[in-house]
């Protein structure tokens, strides 16, 4: 009797054992699903091209999210930009990420590439600053207007990118058909570069904060130089698009750039998902513009950045409530916004 009652004890106490030591362990596989370990958070978060602006900014400020908060991972990665980041994070394979505020107003409501696909979710943590559209071409190629891009081998940027959105927007306003009215390469600002420099395109869309590495290279190395966008094409999208604002790249800011070039920008956001966690958004939120001065060495576009703004100019796109709650403790918003 005695001995039975041991080894019923024993076999007891091993599987108590067993349990804790499969709980500690995370054995159900439910921390990893849910992306947190050990009560840390992990999240994705997709940028853009690696020459691009965005790719340096995000890295930036994964680190300074890693640095600075105890219970979040962040792992910053390249992606093809606005369009994919907005599917991914409705997927749930990215946590936060860029676009622009145009890309976000389709998908918030359906339109144009988002149709029947709408994405009601998406939230805003912060308006950052403008993306200028910034047309590149090779000065040999004679292409004095973007009206002179019709039949010529362009690239208007990687399929599902902002500048491949934004071409098709462009293009059409100066009468030419989009695609079919180019010799379409899509393909990323790094090998648009590449192409440029063997003389295998006459142009490409860069859309991305000043100044661009891309674009340095092309104007640099590639016998690039940068050509504006119309006064009167610019007025009928700003009035068709209201998120397009006029931007100004100032002489001297590239290589063989003598002149300002007048284009259109558009304001590009930080996002996340409306699922997230409000105190996790507040956070971060929070954390970002506390620590803006040590995002400055990533990139100048930080200079541009200015938390008066960040609440502005959303397209009608809802903040994140996490977000709206640190800004109204900022004195940014008011109570009753």
């Amino acid at each position: 009797m005695t001995k039975c009652l041991s080894r019923k004890m024993l076999i007891t106490v091993s599987l108590a054992a067993i349990t804790i030591l499969m709980a500690a362990c995370g054995g159900n596989g439910d921390n990893e699903s849910s992306g947190k370990s050990s009560g840390v958070q992990e999240m994705n978060f997709p940028t853009a091209s690696t020459t691009g602006t965005i790719y340096p900014l995000g890295s930036a400020m994964a680190n300074v999210w890693n640095n600075q908060m105890d219970n979040v991972r962040v792992t910053a990665q390249a992606s093809n930009g606005g369009v994919e980041n907005l599917n991914m994070l409705k997927k749930g394979q990215g946590q936060i990420s860029f676009a622009t505020a145009g890309i976000i107003w389709e998908a918030y409501n359906g339109k144009r590439g988002f149709k029947d696909r709408k994405y009601d979710d998406v939230r805003i943590m912060a308006g950052l600053y403008y993306n200028p559209n910034q047309f590149v071409v090779r000065e040999e190629s004679g292409v004095e207007s973007v009206a002179d891009l019709e039949g010529r081998k362009f690239a208007p940027g990687a399929v599902g990118s902002t500048p491949e959105v934004e071409t098709s927007i462009i293009l059409p306003e100066y009468g030419i058909d989009y695609p079919d009215g180019i010799k379409e390469n899509y393909v990323g600002f790094t090998e648009a570069i590449d192409l440029m420099r063997n003389k295998q395109i006459d142009g490409a869309l860069i859309q991305a904060g000043l100044p661009t590495s891309a674009v340095t290279e092309m104007t640099s190395t590639a016998g690039g130089k940068l050509i504006g966008i119309d006064k009167d094409v610019r007025t009928s999208l700003m009035d068709e698009y209201p998120w397009y604002s006029e931007v100004t790249i100032p002489a001297g800011t590239y290589d063989n750039q003598e002149k300002d070039v007048e284009t259109l920008g558009i304001k590009m956001m930080l996002m996340t998902d409306a699922s997230m966690d409000d105190e996790t958004i507040y956070n971060m939120t929070k954390t970002f513009w506390e620590n803006l001065d040590k995002l400055k060495d990533s990139h100048a576009i930080v200079e541009q950045m200015d938390i008066e703004e960040a609440t502005t100019e959303l397209s009608g796109v809802p903040l994140h409530d996490g977000a709206k709650k640190y800004y109204k403790e900022a004195g940014v918003l008011k109570e009753d916004e």
